[in-house]
């Protein structure tokens, strides 16, 4: 029998442990052939710097104490590959889809198609954008969203493999993730970046002019709900997947 259930999840407000924990949930669904499509929408309640778990990072006594003088949280996570900062003015996105069967999975194919979707949202309130790496920024990546060269959007991106078979005859689950700067002001998001970079022993230098948020291109902010409608319409508007192009 074939599955062709699907869910969306929307919070306009959560903390980023619970966030994890529904993404957890979701991914367990679609492990249990309960789901193959899921969209959860989120933005966070409370600052918080969220760390990839591993020694690159560690989160010492003193990382802990000099971001929370700054009054920032902190939050481990098993993917990433640098400091992430959360907080209100922030909309996270995490989109679960079964890959096409018997389908070569390309990871500039998903990128490129997750990135797209991402462009229509934007294309929804005339904003212009395009896909590429910003130098200077936080979490920089070769799949940012920028605005006039400046990043807006981050995306990550893991796979799954589910089911008893070996190579590529196991199913594959496109996890795709991004985080969308809403309205936020950019000098105050790199700073616990830039003091864990310290910190932590990383030159990496994160310069807040690289970024942009959302807000400063609209005359009017829509609500959260209303940017939470707008992202559900470009995920079920989406393009059909087409394999083997970038």
């Amino acid at each position: 029998m074939t599955v062709t259930q699907k869910t969306i999840l929307r919070y306009p407000s959560l903390s980023v442990a619970s966030a994890f924990e529904k993404e957890q949930a979701l991914i367990h669904r679609v492990e249990q052939s309960e789901l193959n499509e899921a969209l959860l929408l989120w933005q966070p309640d409370a600052q918080t710097l969220v760390l990839p778990a591993g020694q690159k990072w560690p989160q010492t006594p003193e990382l802990r104490r000099a971001l929370s003088s700054l009054g920032w949280q902190v939050q481990s996570r098993r993917t990433g590959g640098a400091p992430v900062p959360q907080l209100p003015g922030v909309i996270n996105v995490s989109y679960l889809t079964v890959w096409p069967a018997n389908t070569p999975y390309h990871i500039q194919t998903a990128y490129q198609y997750f990135c797209t979707i991402l462009q229509s949202f934007f294309h929804q309130l005339g904003i212009a954008t395009t896909v590429g790496d910003t130098p200077g920024s936080y979490c920089d990546g070769d799949y940012n969203l920028n605005i006039a060269g400046k990043k807006v959007v981050g995306t990550a991106q893991r796979i799954l493999r589910l089911g008893a078979g070996t190579g590529d005859a196991k199913q594959t689950v496109m996890l795709a993730q991004a985080c969308l700067l809403i309205d936020a002001d950019c000098q105050h998001i790199v700073a616990p970046v830039s003091l864990c970079n310290q910190l932590c022993g990383h030159p990496d230098r994160i310069e807040a002019e690289v970024h942009t948020p959302l807000a400063a291109h609209l005359d009017e902010l829509p609500a959260t709900e209303q940017l939470f409608q707008l992202l559900t319409q470009a995920f079920v508007a989406r393009p059909p997947l087409e394999v083997g192009k970038a």
